[in-house]
């Protein structure tokens, strides 16, 4: 063999490797902590320590769902003590989980009632690794957030009753999470699933591809469904990296057609079935301001929770009641 035939097969050779390194990290669920990192790392949260979770029981009667939430990016790099630069949250850190905590439990505000609440804490990656809009970037950074993630689903799971239905819904990166999940669980779990809501984070064709357990929502009332939506103030604005999507549906009418729905009395919010966004006229979104040209310029990213938290507080329970119905 010839020296140049040696050089090409190590070549061959180092890009199996590669590919097959980067298909082990494609879902939480092949790895514990991901080994492609960067920087300094903050200790992995241990989810059996009641101060890694923000928990309420709203369901007095019984008859409701256990809601697991994930937040979305509270931090950007920060320098540690001894000079390293940290591309994560620190769950260990007050000051992080406060922030957190901050949308966990607004979140918890419409989405507990008459439901069980639980959201964990997670080393969710900086807000800088978004900015770069680079998918190999927010890919790298994030194996270590959706690790924990399903981590700590895992240790929910333990003591998740089976007999309730599951509500998994989650906020930009923890939107991203909840894509993740729906790969990660089995197929006993996804039966349990009411619904599954990605607010403010896409879906794309290569997730629907990885995992049997992303069906599109079509209605108000169908189950065991993944419910998809970004708002923009034109499709123009809207940005691949968050909202290049290959499902979505109206959360005021239900449905995935360009039928408009009047929200609020004066908002109008119209489906665009081809660019799967949501295009809001009437409101003027000034309460976000525009942050590192990434969010809300043009978008209106970081109303996704709040804007339609009474469309998803009733349909929490049209879905948990259509699981019970049908189970029965």
């Amino acid at each position: 063999m010839n020296r140049e035939m040696k050089k090409n097969l190590l070549w061959m050779l180092f890009a199996v490797i590669f590919i097959c390194t980067e298909t082990a990290f494609t879902s939480c669920s092949t790895k514990k902590e991901a080994s492609v990192s960067e920087g300094f790392i903050p200790e992995a949260p241990d989810y059996a320590d009641s101060t890694m979770w923000i928990t309420y029981d709203g369901d007095k009667e019984g008859t409701g769902a256990d809601v697991f939430y994930i937040v979305s990016t509270w931090e950007a790099d920060w320098t540690t003590d001894a000079g390293d630069t940290c591309h994560y949250a620190d769950v260990w850190n007050p000051k992080h989980r406060e922030r957190m905590a901050i949308e966990m439990n607004k979140a918890a505000d419409y989405m507990s009632p008459g439901n069980r609440f639980y959201a964990p804490f997670y080393r969710h990656t900086t807000i800088d690794a978004w900015v770069t809009q680079n998918d190999n970037i927010i890919f790298r950074r994030t194996r270590l957030a959706m690790s924990d993630v399903c981590t700590a689903f895992d240790q929910f799971l333990q003591q998740h009753d089976p007999t309730r239905p599951l509500i998994i819904a989650g906020f930009s990166q923890g939107g991203m999470a909840v894509v993740e999940l729906l790969k990660h669980i089995s197929d006993e779990t996804f039966s349990q699933l009411a619904a599954a809501y990605v607010l403010g984070y896409k879906v794309t064709p290569e997730d629907t591809l990885q995992t049997t357990h992303i069906k599109a929502a079509k209605g108000e009332a169908d189950t065991g469904v993944t419910i998809c939506y970004n708002t923009v103030k034109d499709v123009k604005y809207a940005k691949p990296i968050i909202a290049g999507s290959c499902i979505a549906i109206n959360p005021v009418n239900w449905r995935t057609d360009a039928t408009p729905a009047t929200l609020h009395d004066t908002i109008t919010i119209t489906l665009s079935p081809e660019h799967h966004v949501l295009v809001a006229t009437g409101y003027s979104a000034s309460e976000y301001k525009p942050y590192r040209n990434l969010i809300n310029v043009g978008d209106i990213h970081s109303c996704e929770p709040w804007l339609y938290s009474e469309c998803l507080q009733r349909n929490f329970a049209v879905r948990t009641a259509q699981w019970r119905k049908s189970t029965d």
